[in-house]
């Protein structure tokens, strides 16, 4: 009897080992650790440094995708890379520009959920040129070379795009910026990701590159859960606290609906 007593309590641990060990893998398959990052114009991915150091601290797996800026085709291709190279489900984001370009790549079935950094998140028929135009930003300094492609005059630079970071930082910013095409910031966005996807905005108050309004508009019209914080353009550098903890609302959201 003793020898069919220690039989059944070993089949017993072993069937509540194996049971706890199925939840866990079936735990570890809905929680979504995925996040890619998309920078805007006139920067590049090195900007999201800190929120990918959060980030990756809370267990997250961080892309920074590097669109290039030379077209819209282009910049979406270089992002539909970085989310096809992670291994499961992803939290797309994007900041200024990048939010037109998550606004089509998003539509990629491995994304499960879509963040707007003071980011253009454009409907149908609209590009980044049209919104401003709408309602224009404070900044004036942007200007064209004779290639078609736009810049930030260095005089105005921190001021109009990253006034609450440090001098040194914005300054640099100036000196390494990206220029973006004129065919990426004029390109019409058709099929809205977030039309079906779950969405998060942070606004910019202090916004002087895209107008604080725009964004409010565009994260209501997108049924955004939105927060607002006094920030410059550059939100994600100046509030990677806060940009973090955003992003994995999303991905904590979107893993107990999926």
């Amino acid at each position: 009897m003793k020898n069919l007593y220690v039989v059944a309590m070993l089949a017993a641990t072993l069937a509540g080992g194996t049971l706890e060990s199925a939840l866990a893998e079936a735990a570890s398959k809905t929680a979504i650790k995925n996040v890619v990052l998309v920078h805007g114009a006139f920067a590049d991915g090195s900007g999201w440094e800190a929120v990918a150091k959060i980030l990756e601290q809370d267990g997250y797996t961080v892309s920074v995708a590097q669109p290039p800026e030379t077209s819209y085709a282009e910049d979406v291709k270089y992002t539909k890379a970085a989310i096809d190279a992670m291994d499961g489900p992803v939290v797309l984001v994007g900041h200024s520009y990048g939010g037109s370009i998550i606004t089509e790549a998003g539509n990629d079935p491995k994304v499960s959920a879509l963040v707007y950094i003071a980011a253009f998140a454009l409907d149908d028929g609209e590009s980044c040129a049209s919104i401003e135009q709408a309602l224009p930003q404070a900044s004036k300094a942007f200007k064209a070379d004779s290639d078609g492609n736009w810049w930030i005059e260095r005089a105005y630079f921190a001021a109009d795009f990253a006034a609450d970071v440090p001098p040194a930082v914005s300054h640099f910013m100036a000196q390494s910026q990206v220029p973006i095409s004129t065919d990426s910031f004029t390109h019409k966005v058709t099929t809205p990701a977030w039309k079906t996807k779950p969405t998060w905005y942070m606004v910019a108050t202090a916004d002087r590159s895209i107008n604080p309004e725009q964004e409010r508009m565009m994260a209501k019209r997108a049924h955004a859960k939105t927060v607002e914080v006094n920030a410059s353009h550059v939100a994600y550098m100046s509030h990677p606290k806060e940009t973090a903890k955003l992003i994995e609302e999303a991905a904590a959201h979107a893993s107990a609906t999926q």
